[in-house]
């Protein structure tokens, strides 16, 4: 076990010292928008009555990579399959780049590979939540849509 900041275990995971999955990412990702302990439990404690949301990520199948899709996501199914027991698979022959220049609505785990993951989002966030920093883990530029 080793103690690390949101910002830190993020680069350990860019340096592939360590590896999480990508609901993790996303979450480190949303913490590095707090300095500290402190600020991070004064934002708890502000928002804990607003509510929550159920999500369930969506994966798409790409050409060259994956794209976990999330609630607000323009390709964000309208009914997802909670359960799994639906087994709807979605899948292009597209690249992640193609699909991530024709998209304009985006809250989405972008994955080239294992320790290839970038955090899309340009929605606001609802129940008074905070997006998560757009951070990659490689040299993809799809900002120009954002």
């Amino acid at each position: 076990f080793q103690w690390s900041s949101p910002p830190e275990a993020i680069e350990r995971f860019k340096s592939q010292e360590i590896w999480f999955p990508p609901p993790q990412f996303y979450e480190f990702c949303r913490l590095c928008n707090f300095s500290s302990l402190k600020e991070l439990q004064q934002f708890s404690s502000a928002r804990a009555l607003e509510g929550c949301e159920r999500w369930m990520p969506v994966m798409l199948s790409a050409a060259d990579g994956s794209i976990q899709l999330l609630p607000g996501d323009e390709l964000y199914p309208e009914d997802p399959d909670y359960t799994g027991e639906k087994k709807i698979i979605m899948s292009t022959d597209k690249k992640v780049e193609d699909l991530m220049k024709e998209g304009g609505v985006f809250h989405r785990i972008v994955m080239k590979d294992i320790n290839n993951l970038a955090v899309y989002v340009n929605i606001q966030a609802k129940y008074k939540h905070i997006n998560p920093l757009m951070i990659k883990c490689d040299n993809s530029d799809y900002n120009s849509r954002l």
